[in-house]
């Protein structure tokens, strides 16, 4: 590369659909605000502070699960679909929530989960009451075991939370579930699983939100053989284009379930959007999930894993712009969100090291200074990229990871199922702050919280940093005014300068740069906006910085 020469232009996204240019804000509702004082978030919180989500400038909410759940996995292993898990609320106050959130401008995304359901659910008890091969079995995936008296796993297939992906039942044949063994995997190729689904979207649909955020939306079709992996099995698969699929993820038979939905969704006025969780690479592969009769996004993870160096970031962003423009599609960008480690605790490890599974006490800790200036550096060149952008609750206020938080307190599956070798999604997942001398910090009017806050939360408070110059929430702030005024996400990118210390680009009439080398550079000409950090006194852009210039 080069670090004077124009080296791309990209194509602009679509222009219509509200979704090509939106920043959507993501919410836990375990974890963001509690309004009844029991430590546990929930919906009626949630509507309490969304005047918190128009100051800062959001165009969209995203909801993760609320609906009645035994809570093994959080709300990710689902009994009823159509209902409100009592600890979050009702429908009435999901019904409130979208009225509320309407009213100031804010659209509704919730969070749909159709690989699997919980082990609770009315349809896997009547499986577990059937016998083998009955209509009731025929919608999970069951199998016989292998050995002389099916005492053996159908297959090799691994759990993503650890151990065997199979449980056996009492009458002997074994139950799928990549994910906990209280998450039956549904099985897609039969009819009324299929159904059913489409009678999920139109009761939510019907009720006025504006999407669904699909969970593992890569495997809900399985290889028809089942076929042992002896591969590595994480779900992102990381599978080059040449190589082979892993039987379990991205099989070409999700994308017609896809359509199926997306010709319900365009039926709906308002223009109602579906969102993959897919975690597919390369992007080629991925942007097949966005063509114009299937999704409307999908979540960039490549993006998100990507190392913080020069030429990492140029890659990323270049073939990521690249695929969903073959299709027609918005770029989505993602640096956080409740399944990884929040990235200004990421960004805190030495570069090259891998996203790791949870951060613990006893574990390499990230650099807490570093990790933040580096978070504000990279939200800044994420919103200054074309495309929708996605922020996890917290990170307005450059909320860490949170490191040292005692074993015994740990709730995800991942720890258990791990035999206790990976640490888990708990430390992303903690109840964020608001008030830092008020009961849980104001997450809620007590004390309880349904993971322990750590004391250093009261610095990160969002009244503390309020109206104060600087604050990583202004900096939030002020960068989404700019993106909305300079019609950022409506843009289109043309490389300025891309070499192995520093990137730089225009979109419109702004230039973007990042400075990732060891010594400060000069800032590109033009009226400075905005900046992750101050700058030097002598104007030159200091390390881990990003700046943006207004350049008529």
């Amino acid at each position: 590369m080069n670090d004077n020469a124009t080296q791309q232009t990209t194509p602009s996204a679509p222009i219509t659909g509200w979704w090509t240019e939106a920043v959507i804000y993501q919410i836990y509702p375990r974890s963001f605000a509690d309004a009844n004082g029991d430590g546990i978030g929930d919906l009626p919180g949630i509507t309490a502070r969304l005047d918190h989500l128009a100051e800062l400038g959001v165009d969209a909410v995203w909801l993760s699960p609320f609906y009645p759940s035994p809570q093994a996995d959080a709300g990710y292993d689902v009994a009823d679909y159509r209902d409100v898990e009592p600890l979050f609320g009702t429908l009435a106050d999901a019904d409130e929530l979208i009225a509320q959130a309407r009213a100031r401008g804010l659209r509704v995304i919730v969070d749909l989960v159709p690989n699997h359901t919980s082990s609770a659910h009315r349809w896997f008890q009547a499986a577990l009451a059937a016998a083998p091969g009955s209509p009731e079995r025929q919608r999970y995936v069951f199998r016989d075991g292998r050995g002389p008296d099916g005492t053996e796993p159908p297959n090799d297939w691994q759990s993503v939370f650890g151990g065997p992906a199979w449980t056996r039942v009492p009458n002997g044949q074994w139950y799928l579930h990549l994910f906990d063994t209280a998450q039956p995997d549904l099985n897609w190729d039969a009819p009324e699983v299929r159904t059913e689904f489409l009678d999920v979207l139109r009761f939510w649909l019907d009720r006025g939100v504006d999407g669904f955020r699909v969970d593992v939306a890569h495997g809900l079709v399985k290889q028809a053989d089942l076929a042992d992996w002896r591969e590595p099995q994480e779900i992102l698969s990381g599978q080059e284009a040449d190589k082979p699929r892993p039987p379990m993820w991205d099989q070409d038979g999700v994308h017609e379930i896809y359509r199926e939905w997306r010709r319900l969704l365009d039926g709906y006025p308002g223009e109602r959007v579906l969102v993959a969780e897919a975690w597919v690479e390369p992007a080629e592969r991925l942007a097949r999930y966005v063509r114009p009769d299937e999704m409307h996004q999908a979540f960039n993870f490549e993006y998100l894993v990507a190392s913080w160096t020069a030429p990492a970031q140029y890659a990323v962003i270049t073939r990521s712009l690249e695929a969903t423009d073959a299709v027609g599609a918005p770029t989505t960008w993602v640096l956080s969100n409740h399944d990884v480690v929040r990235h200004a605790s990421r960004l805190g490890l030495p570069v090259g090291t891998a996203r790791p599974n949870g951060i613990g006490v006893g574990d390499e800790q990230p650099d807490a200074a570093l990790g933040l200036r580096r978070a504000r550096a990279a939200t800044l060149l994420m919103l200054g990229l074309p495309g929708s952008a996605y922020l996890y609750q917290g990170e307005e206020l450059g909320l860490p990871e949170h490191t040292s938080l005692p074993d015994e307190a740990r709730q995800d599956p991942t720890w258990e199922r791990s035999g206790h070798t990976q640490r888990g999604r708990d430390g992303c997942r903690v109840p964020i702050p608001w008030e830092a001398d008020a009961p849980s910090y104001g997450f809620g009017p007590t004390n309880a919280s349904w993971l322990p806050q750590p004391p250093v939360w009261a610095e990160y408070a969002r009244d503390r940093q309020r109206d104060v110059p600087g604050s990583t929430y202004e900096m939030y702030r002020t960068a989404l005014r700019l993106r909305r005024t300079h019609g950022l996400g409506r843009g289109t990118l043309e490389w300025l300068s891309s070499g192995d210390d520093v990137l730089t680009f225009r979109n419109g009439d702004l230039v973007v740069s990042t400075n990732f080398g060891p010594e400060s550079v000069p800032v590109p000409d033009g009226e400075v906006l905005h900046s992750s950090a101050p700058l030097n006194e002598d104007g030159s852009l200091p390390t881990d910085v990003t700046v943006w210039l207004h350049t008529p």
